[in-house]
């Protein structure tokens, strides 16, 4: 299914009187408070997010996955249904691969193809967590961290072949997230794990194009409960320092602990020039994997305040990549998506209204109250207007929602695909 602009133009004719309005008033109240409406505006139609390949069907539990219907049952599908996305949204122009779920087999073609939804290829994502059919070795006691040497080589090699398919795709980074870890104690020891996953990433980096990123993340627990080689932030950061400049930590919102002050590491990371990217989602418990801003949307608001500041102030450190990283189980995985979208592009608006001289004179000051105000206000503010503006200038759908449902994309994907079908790793 392919949205053409005309499509999604007439779809918005029935809302733009009502836009019109609410944003004539939105961009008077803050053309007078002193903000740059335009300026804003443009800043949110160049916010680009990628989605991630094995986004786009029914997630799962451990207990059951329930079929959407219509799912992408090949690569060539899942640009597709990014397409869609990018087309309703103007706001998703990017894919992420995870390897060996996603192996092209015909990368001119699968280029073509990219290029005709406007898309491009993000970060390449490597899987050391399970073992594939014919694997000639186990992660099952790990992967880089292990004391195994063929497992470990095993599992350096993938991420090395993982990067020679980024480069036929014109990816630029690497992403590499484990699963490493001990479910008991005295089943690892930690700096023998810890030396071995860094002389592993050291391997793994040396094969990295000079033009090429890496991006290492952590995670405190799951699927071991009892330690993870790489558990958190500092971690990371230090391996990332052991390779080398263009190693960089990674941080995904469902990685941390309960109530972790995640906008403080951050900072810190941006301050040190070491923030490479950034997945999105949600949480309640733990790593949820929920629809972004659909838990704490003032905790995403209060990060995106110091990625928009860190942004602005450490030039030292790269523009971050930016991806969804979520799994849905009773949504829609394309709304979930469109949703997600939604939630990171008010958070980014809203944070690009913080009046950040005033909020520094406040915090000189020691005036604790006005920094509160400052940065509530912001948050405060209505910003869908400044989106559907940007959505607006760049021919991409007003209300993505309403339009992916009057066009009656899911019916469509069905009755092209079938009920039946499923997204692969998943």
């Amino acid at each position: 299914m392919i949205i053409g602009k005309d499509i999604i133009e007439q779809n918005n004719k029935s809302e733009v009187e009502v836009f019109n309005s609410d944003f004539a008033y939105l961009s008077d109240k803050l053309t007078k408070s002193g903000a740059n409406v335009s300026e804003i505006v443009n800043k949110i139609a160049d916010f680009q997010v990628a989605i991630p390949s094995w986004a786009l069907g029914a997630g799962g539990t451990r207990f059951g996955r329930f079929s959407y219907g219509g799912e992408p049952s090949s690569l060539e599908e899942k640009l597709d249904d990014v397409g869609l996305i990018h087309a309703l949204t103007n706001s998703a122009g990017a894919i992420s691969l995870h390897i060996p779920w996603d192996i092209p087999s015909d990368v001119n073609a699968l280029k073509e193809k990219a290029a005709a939804h406007n898309l491009v290829f993000d970060a390449m994502n490597s899987n050391t967590f399970q073992d594939q059919p014919g694997a000639k070795h186990s992660y099952k006691f790990g992967s880089l961290n292990t004391t195994n040497d063929d497992s470990r080589a095993y599992a350096v090699e993938h991420n090395k072949e993982v990067i020679r398919i980024g480069k036929e795709l014109g990816s630029k980074s690497l992403t590499v997230w484990l699963a490493d870890g001990a479910s008991f104690p005295g089943q690892l020891n930690f700096q023998t794990a810890l030396a071995k996953t860094e002389q592993s990433l050291k391997e793994i980096y040396s094969d990295l194009p000079e033009d090429w990123k890496l991006f290492i993340e952590y995670k405190p627990y799951e699927p071991n409960f009892y330690s993870t080689t790489i558990q958190d932030w500092g971690t990371s950061f230090m391996l990332a320092n052991a390779c080398g400049e263009r190693a960089y930590t990674l941080v995904d919102l469902g990685h941390h602990l309960p109530n972790s002050n995640i906008e403080q590491i951050v900072a810190t990371l941006m301050y040190k020039g070491k923030l490479g990217g950034f997945h999105f989602n949600d949480s309640k418990y733990g790593d949820d994997d929920l629809t972004v801003g659909s838990i704490k949307p003032y905790a995403l608001f209060l990060i995106f305040n110091e990625l928009v500041y860190g942004i602005e102030n450490n030039p030292n450190n790269p523009y971050p990549a930016w991806m969804i990283d979520a799994s849905h189980n009773i949504k829609d995985p394309l709304e979930d998506l469109i949703q997600s979208l939604e939630a990171i592009l008010m958070a980014y608006a809203q944070a690009l209204l913080v009046d950040q001289k005033a909020l520094k004179d406040a915090q000189l000051n020691n005036d604790v109250v006005r920094a509160q105000e400052i940065l509530q206000n912001a948050y405060r503010t209505d910003v869908r207007p400044l989106l559907r503006a940007a959505r607006l200038q760049t021919g991409a759908a007003l209300d993505p929602i309403s339009a992916y449902r009057n066009l009656k994309v899911r019916e469509t994907l069905i009755s092209e695909r079938g009920f039946e079908t499923k997204a692969t790793g998943l």
